[in-house]
């Protein structure tokens, strides 16, 4: 097997277990302010901070060269945690201005974005395959959050844009994970700093003295579960498993695959929290779900088929990892 073919078949699996992980997070996340209505930004503040601290930690155990990183690479992990802070908050604020299904669909419309975007900037091809599974799983995900229906497009103008940024921002966000990989910085030690600054970032937003949508409106309420150890707990396995293990195994597989691939397997996601939250929280799903569900998929599948028959370009490059 040549090794593009074998970049191929370490990638898929990583990028499909790493969606696996973040189809979780919505879980935890409707659980905590269902349960403990922590304002959004702040929730996103201490998931990042957890994820930080954890890694930061086990990297520090086991690897600790890992977090040694060149002034040059610093300034581009601040760059990059900076961009995550923007695509959390983004999302977070399309949430909450447009509701879940149009907020969903407007942040995967990143799919085109990377693939746009990496054949501009990364100069991945914009083959007429990826062209027609960008469609297919766009058109998944409108069943899947049924945004097919009038009511759904209700929302102004600013969550539409809020929404759409959402999507450019996680194209972003997986192309600069692309970018890491190629100026050989271990997908870990990316992990930990961009977190890190992105955490950093988000405790600046939730202490402004003016008030920001989302944000903490009193800062001697930063700690926000105070006792309820239940919540802290739920928020440390929020940041330790779907969030750590969710955007790591992400990154590692952006060392095997082009952006834009790994970002159309991450269309799965929905489907996945889709069949999870019928599981524990009794939602159900409807024909139009189901329907939407098998579009995207089919979608992963036939690249999945088709790629595999031949070396994407340009050609990925082996990650580091934790043993090496």
């Amino acid at each position: 097997m040549n090794q593009p073919s074998t970049n191929l078949a370490r990638g898929y699996p990583i990028a499909l277990l790493s969606t696996v992980f973040l189809s979780t997070t919505a879980i935890f996340i409707r659980y905590l302010i269902t349960t403990y209505q922590p304002p959004a930004l702040l929730l996103a503040f201490w998931r990042a901070a957890l994820a930080a601290v954890v890694l930061i930690t086990v990297l520090a155990l086991v690897k600790p060269a890992l977090l040694r990183v060149t002034r040059a690479q610093l300034g581009y992990l601040v760059l990059y945690g900076l961009l995550l802070c923007a695509f959390n908050s983004l999302w977070t604020l399309s949430v909450a201005i447009n509701g879940a299904a149009v907020s969903n669909v407007l942040v995967y419309c990143s799919t085109a974005f990377t693939a746009l975007l990496g054949w501009w900037l990364l100069k991945e091809r914009l083959t007429p395959l990826r062209l027609l599974v960008v469609v297919i799983c766009f058109s998944g995900c409108v069943f899947v959050s049924q945004a097919y229906t009038p009511q759904v497009w209700s929302a102004n103008l600013s969550g539409i844009l809020a929404g759409l940024l959402s999507g450019l921002g996680y194209a972003a966000y997986s192309l600069m994970g692309r970018s890491a990989s190629q100026r050989g910085l271990n997908p870990w030690s990316t992990l930990a700093y961009t977190f890190f600054f992105a955490a950093f970032f988000l405790g600046l937003l939730n202490l402004l003295p003016f008030p920001i949508p989302a944000t903490l409106d009193d800062p001697a309420r930063f700690l926000w579960f105070g006792s309820a150890w239940q919540g802290w707990g739920l928020l440390f396995l929020l940041a330790a498993v779907p969030t750590l293990m969710g955007y790591g195994l992400y990154m590692v597989s952006l060392s095997f695959l082009p952006s834009s691939t790994a970002n159309l397997i991450a269309t799965v996601e929905p489907v996945l929290t889709i069949f999870i939250a019928f599981f524990f929280l009794g939602e159900r799903l409807s024909l139009d779900q189901i329907f939407g569900s098998a579009l995207i998929i089919g979608g992963v599948v036939l690249l999945r088929v088709f790629e595999g028959r031949r070396a994407p370009s340009p050609a990925a490059v082996e990650p580091a990892s934790l043993s090496s």
